[in-house]
């Protein structure tokens, strides 16, 4: 007689938790970020998830994630990240958004450094939302300040440049948010790399108004 066992419980879901934590390594093991430098937050009804301050990644477990409330109140075992504020008040303004991603990119943080976004020198600038990829102003980070300048940066963007710090990224999802702060990463590698032959030519607003209609018709992660 043939005796037909009960199936596993199956696992097709990954908790925010688990998800961000996810995130913080692949973007360490990817080179888009180094050590607790980065952050990352996922809306959580009406506040979100936050990366706690100074917590190595490999070490990071689901309990250890902060909870911040519409309030800016946090609850949980740990301090969330010190840049908390701007996370909070990017959900907080984009309603489109539900992820948002910050790292220190080498190629990125060093146009930063210089507070040079990137211009549309490569059509996958579209990605962001508009024909440039700003860079905001200095401002010191945790602060209040920083907040208020990436906001304005991010003003029709999804992603932008912080002066002297690194980048910020955003998505509907966790994934997408990643995603395009890769691909922010690489289109500044190559901006930095073209201008060794000078300052490349830039495509039109025209131009880049017409790629975004046509990614409209392209899946996105």
């Amino acid at each position: 007689m043939h005796i037909r066992k009960t199936p596993p419980p199956r696992r097709d879901f990954v908790t925010p938790e688990d998800s961000i934590i996810a995130a913080c390594r692949a973007m360490n093991a990817s080179g888009l970020n180094q050590g607790t430098s980065g952050n990352i937050s996922l809306r959580q009804g009406d506040g979100m998830l936050i990366t706690p301050t100074s917590l190595a990644y490999d070490r990071m477990e689901p309990a250890d994630l902060v909870a911040v409330g519409p309030d800016g109140r946090a609850s949980g075992e740990r301090r969330p990240s010190s840049e908390w504020r701007f996370h909070h008040d990017i959900l907080r303004h984009r309603p489109d958004v539900n992820a948002v991603v910050h790292a220190h990119p080498v190629h990125a943080t060093a146009l930063a450094l210089h507070g040079r976004g990137i211009p549309a020198v490569h059509y996958m600038v579209a990605i962001a939302g508009g024909a440039d990829i700003r860079c905001a102003p200095y401002a010191r980070f945790g602060t209040q300040g920083l907040s208020d300048v990436a906001l304005a940066a991010l003003e029709g963007r999804t992603a932008c440049l912080l002066a002297h710090h690194g980048i910020i990224a955003l998505g509907r999802t966790l994934e997408q948010a990643l995603w395009l702060a890769e691909e922010i990463e690489v289109l500044a590698r190559m901006y930095l790399t073209s201008l060794q032959l000078g300052e490349p030519p830039r495509l039109s607003d025209d131009e880049i108004e017409g790629v975004r209609a046509a990614m409209r018709g392209y899946a996105q992660v």
